[in-house]
This record gives C-alpha cells, structure tokens and sequence, in this order.
C-alpha cells in the first residue's frame, strides 16, 4: 500500500520570489481573464511597484499578501489587505495550481482565525467567476454586488470569531 502525500503549502514574503516568477504568472493570460484591473503586459517596473505596494500594507497595517509556495516552489500569491475597516482575501494562483485554491484559503483563514484584528474577512469576486460553491463550504455569505476602481465585484464575507 503506498500512501499519497499531500503538497506542503508555505507562504512567504513576496520579495523572497523572483521578478521573473511573479511577471511570468502576471502575464499568463488566463490569469488575466479573472483579473478585471490587471488591463495590461506586466514589465519589471509593474512588479517592482506591486511588491512594494504589498510589502507597504505589511508596514502600514502589520499583515499583507504573501507568495505561496507548494514544496517550496512559487504557486501564487494572496493574504489579507485592508480595505477601510475590513480585511479583504485574495488569491491569485497560477494556472498549474488552480485547484489549490480552496486548501490554500482553508489555511490562510485558519491565521485570520487566530488574528484578533480580524472580525471577519471579505472577498471581492469578478463575476466572470462561475463556481462559488467553495465560499458555501468555507461559511461565507453574499453581500451584494460593489464597484471597486471602476470594476464590478461580487462582495461575499466570512466571519472568523
């Protein structure tokens, strides 16, 4: 009997992943499909100012997006960025680690849950995204429809206390 082992999810600071990881997966144009305000090729300048505003959030407000890694190889990034007074989830995976995403949020939800600050997270959906069923078994419920930089979103939220 062989037993399967299941991949090692880490994250990590995203200036610990190459600019070159980051711009490919940036560029790949099925994750733009999902990404309303990404609206364009992505350049080293582009990544450089998004991992700077990331690790901006990390100073202002002491949590942010990390890089995911699967066996220690880059898969993506996501975490929490505050948004007013709510704490907004993202995931952004690349294409070869698509059906990570709800393990990987399972685990990330899992630190809001200890994270006092964290009353309840948000997630902020395109509606060309089809399969919610995963925010169903998470808990989450739907809040409406928000415009958000001049883009539609489908606004769920899920309480972690």
């Amino acid at each position: 009997m062989t037993a399967t082992c299941e991949p090692e999810i880490t994250f990590t600071r995203l200036p610990e992943i190459s600019a070159n990881e980051i711009l490919a997966h940036m560029n790949d144009p099925r994750v733009a499909e999902h990404m309303p305000l990404l609206t364009g090729r992505w350049d080293l300048q582009d990544c450089d100012a998004f991992v700077k505003a990331k690790e901006d959030c990390w100073h202002r407000d002491g949590l942010g997006h990390w890089a995911i890694l699967r066996d220690g190889s880059y898969v993506g990034w996501g975490g929490f960025q505050k948004e007013g007074d709510e704490w907004d989830f993202g995931l952004v995976l690349t294409p070869g680690s698509f059906g990570l995403g709800t393990r990987i949020a399972r685990k990330a939800l899992a630190f809001a849950r200890s994270d006092r600050r964290i009353p309840f997270v948000t997630f902020l959906l395109p509606p060309s995204r089809k399969h919610f069923r995963w925010l169903d078994r998470l808990g989450a419920t739907f809040v409406g429809e928000v415009d958000y930089a001049g883009s539609t979103f489908l606004k769920y939220r899920l309480d972690t206390e």
